[in-house]
């Protein structure tokens, strides 16, 4: 079967693999689509420190059930369409214990500490899948990951229909999180610096407000949105220690609440006299635990339409120049699914 490797760090392929076979509680799932995340061109680029190599990637998986234990806990039957969920996660450590399989401490991401999905077929465990609804297109199947990421921050911060909800990072995951402060009746406020990516926002998504902090005071402008009272939800995406700086200090509001989705390659100073001024609340938001059934829905009633995000779709051949691409022109890419 056909697979997309990294072999090191600035060399991907298309590659000929044995098909899987699946072991004691797994299903055997034909990938109909998958898709190309950020930490996919992180893994290409080396800057992923948690990637071993050679890794074939790929933890956005859409496909078709060709074989899975009878007794399995959900109902499965061969034919049904499924997303995985890629967090595998131990089920006895503290985390796992309450629910929280994101934070479980002895976590492995498909794709990045064991071989991923963007492959012809894939074995997963059965109990990890999550039924498609009828009439989800692959494409908008294989974007339901990074929707749950999205979730999870936001959820995390508590939004509450009728709050102002800054977020940080015009990327996917930032994106995809003011659509759905949005969608949930909060007043999303999209911080990037890169003035296409809020224009697309604004203009093709329909995100309430946009504001380009390399151009204007940032804070000043969610000061005039929000009447002065700042915005009591921040979501970071970016990972960019000078914004997650500017969310304690410039952002938020007193009494307000700050999620860290994004993760930056070192640590930021905080200032936490602010922090108890403020008494604000800062929760980290890792992957997401529960979140893909909410997401698909989202998706399927185009209450969040994250089909406006993708770029375009390939073939499995030309998913490794597509790589290449994409790490040399980000700005010309949001999202890109690859079709087997």
């Amino acid at each position: 079967m056909k697979a997309v490797r990294i072999i090191e760090p600035f060399k991907v392929e298309c590659i000929d693999v044995p098909k899987p076979e699946p072991k004691e509680g797994q299903a055997l799932l034909k990938i109909e689509a998958a898709g190309i995340c950020g930490s996919d061109i992180g893994a290409f680029r080396g800057t992923n420190n948690l990637v071993s190599y050679p890794r074939i990637i790929g933890h956005e998986l859409a496909g078709t059930i060709v074989s899975i234990p009878e007794n399995n806990p959900k109902g499965f039957k061969v034919g049904d369409r499924v997303v995985a969920e890629p967090y595998m996660f131990c089920g006895h450590c503290y985390p796992c214990r309450i629910g929280r399989t994101n934070c479980c401490t002895d976590m492995h991401t498909l794709g990045v500490h064991t071989d991923g999905g963007m492959c012809e077929y894939f074995c997963h465990p059965a109990n990890m899948l999550v039924k498609i609804p009828d009439g989800m297109t692959w494409e908008q199947a294989a974007m339901a990951e990074p929707l749950t990421i999205s979730l999870h921050g936001i959820h995390r911060a508590q939004l509450k229909a009728g709050e102002y909800c800054a977020v940080i990072g015009a990327g996917p995951i930032g994106l995809a999180a003011a659509m759905a402060a949005q969608a949930y009746g909060a007043h999303g406020i999209l911080i990037d610096i890169v003035q296409e990516r809020l224009d697309f926002a604004k203009n093709s998504v329909g995100i309430e407000y946009i504001i380009n902090s390399a151009k204007e005071d940032a804070a000043a402008r969610i000061r005039e949105i929000t009447n002065g009272d700042m915005a009591q939800v921040v979501v970071e995406c970016s990972g960019a220690n000078p914004a997650i700086r500017s969310a304690l200090v410039d952002y938020v509001s007193h009494a307000g609440r700050i999620t860290l989705t994004g993760w930056p390659k070192k640590e930021t100073s905080l200032p936490t006299d602010l922090i108890t001024k403020k008494e604000v609340d800062i929760r980290g938001g890792r992957n997401s635990a529960g979140e893909f059934e909410e997401a698909l829905d989202l998706i399927h009633t185009r209450r969040v339409d994250m089909e406006k995000m993708l770029t375009k779709t390939v073939t499995a051949d030309e998913a490794p120049a597509t790589i290449v691409d994409i790490e040399k022109n980000p700005g010309n890419y949001m999202k890109v699914v690859v079709k087997f």
